[in-house]
């Protein structure tokens, strides 16, 4: 098996000759297409190599590398396990399952896979490296989990008590509020301020999350929506701090309005760079149009994935710790799903690992938390469709996966039409699975300036709640990376 140094490239797939021709005619094939970002079918080959064998550690890897790009972090961690298992000294299998476990926020088990190799390898800079990072990120959250047991939770405006201390800098041009309430001026004063990679001023900022904080407060965890017939309804799906994006949403579909309503889906950030621009925009216009534009919560609205994948630190660089502190707790009050009419519900994952769930079992979740790893409110975020029947261990290592009868006893059970959810991207931007009863929608194009796929959202009527699907491709942004903000340890690994 191979035995090379692949420490410094940690994050590549492996190229080394093997033992079974045809299983590295395969396995080369695979790279190609992995090379090409066509992971789909990269992981396709992988799997061919690993069935004429099935002991080859460097298959493994590579295979749950791919996955891991997908953001299937169960299928990488279970591929990383394999590598291990086959080859105990292989170096790289060790880095694949310390990327999937920090993928799932599980840094404790990252942390030995790093000792492991920190050991073998003393003299290797990088190994170590890696290593010290990773206890850094575990004494990190033992600190904060310490402070948080030491708060009674309170108020965003409670907290801060001193707003209206903050001075306005007299050089300051950019948006204000008015009355301090946001309106339709502040919203188009701040949208035009964003395209100039400005910052909306700190004061600003800290009085829309208080708002919004106590606004999320006082909602069910489960939102009824009302369509009148004849009017116009828009869901859209991820936008992963891609706010270039989010402006040409607007620009083909209208700016929210009472007359335009629209319904954002979860994953506002992390990834793009651009997420305190998407954030306080869609704040803004949940403030300006409470009843008419309609906000949920997506697994990347919690602690563990805005420390890996970008948010917390995008919050830390453009404005300070303490605001990150609260989006924490802003994001803990955001609603888990939506239902339409009474005949479509909306939610960012998927299904449940258990028969019967009503839409008041989903109203009674308590999700004033960070999401568990099981349960109701797990599922909702983290849930994916598959096309067999029944259900199946999630490929994300999170939630479930379910079937078409699944979806359908669902519906039949609550009298829906149909589900919408997002948090998969689609090259179309959106899918219609289960018999069309289980819509997909995404609405980041070209994801992390990578995937090439379009983004998409739906648009209803009150009258028949048929969808009806517009896609688009992506647009030009300023020259930042996505993943600018992301956990410096996690980039070096995938």
């Amino acid at each position: 098996m191979s035995q090379e140094n692949p420490s410094k490239d940690s994050n590549s797939i492996d190229i080394k000759d093997e033992k079974n021709p045809k299983a590295e005619d395969y396995k080369n094939e695979a790279n190609l297409h992995f090379n090409k970002k066509e992971y789909d079918k990269a992981i396709e080959f992988y799997t061919e190599a690993i069935k004429l064998d099935g002991e080859n550690a460097v298959y493994y890897a590579n295979r749950s590398l791919a996955h891991l790009r997908q953001e299937s972090y169960g299928y990488a961690l279970q591929d990383a396990i394999s590598a291990v298992k086959s080859d105990p000294i292989y170096i790289k299998g060790y880095y694949r399952r310390a990327a999937a476990h920090m993928s799932l926020g599980k840094f404790k088990q990252a942390l030995g896979d790093f000792e492991y190799v920190a050991k073998r390898r003393p003299q290797d800079k990088d190994a170590q490296m890696k290593f010290k990072e990773c206890q850094k990120i575990i004494n990190k959250q033992k600190f904060e989990r310490a402070i948080a047991t030491e708060k009674k939770e309170l108020s965003l405006a409670q907290m801060y008590r001193d707003l209206d201390g903050i001075s306005i800098e007299e050089d300051y041009t950019g948006p204000k509020l008015e009355n301090e309430k946001v309106s339709l001026q502040f919203m188009l004063d701040l949208m035009e301020h964003y395209k100039t990679e400005k910052k909306l001023h700190r004061k600003y900022a800290y009085k829309i999350l208080c708002d919004i904080d106590e606004y999320f407060r006082k909602q069910s965890s489960l939102v009824d929506i009302r369509v009148p017939s004849g009017q116009k309804f828009t869901i859209c799906g991820d936008i992963h701090g891609q706010f270039f994006d989010l402006m040409n949403i607007f620009k083909i579909n209208g700016l929210p309005s009472e007359k335009n309503p629209y319904l954002f889906n979860g994953d506002f950030v992390d990834r793009g760079s651009f997420s305190i621009e998407c954030i306080f925009t869609l704040f803004g216009f949940k403030l300006l149009y409470p009843d008419h534009f309609f906000l949920a919560r997506g697994n990347h609205e919690s602690v563990t994935m805005n420390q890996m994948y970008g948010f917390t630190g995008e919050v830390i660089a453009k404005y300070s710790s303490t605001m990150s502190d609260m989006f924490t707790q802003v994001y803990n009050w955001l609603p888990l799903c939506h239902c339409i009419n009474d005949r479509v519900l909306v939610m960012h994952g998927g299904l449940f690992s258990q028969d019967n769930v009503s839409l008041d079992d989903l109203r009674k979740i308590e999700r004033n938390r960070q999401p568990p790893d099981e349960g109701l409110m797990c599922e909702l975020l983290w849930s994916d469709p598959q096309p067999q029947p029944g259900r199946g261990p999630s490929k994300r290592g999170v939630g479930i996966q379910f079937g078409p009868d699944v979806t359908d006893a669902f519906c039949q059970y609550n009298k829906l039409d149909y589900v919408v959810r997002s948090h998969e991207v689609k090259h179309f931007g959106y899918e219609e699975a289960h018999n069309a009863r289980c819509i997909t929608v995404f609405s980041a194009p070209n994801y992390c300036d990578t995937m090439g796929n379009m983004g998409a959202f739906i648009t209803i009527t009150g009258d028949d709640l048929k969808p009806k699907f517009t896609t688009y491709e992506a647009v030009p942004h300023p020259n930042v990376k996505p993943m600018a903000y992301a956990n410096s340890l996690l980039n070096l690994l995938m």
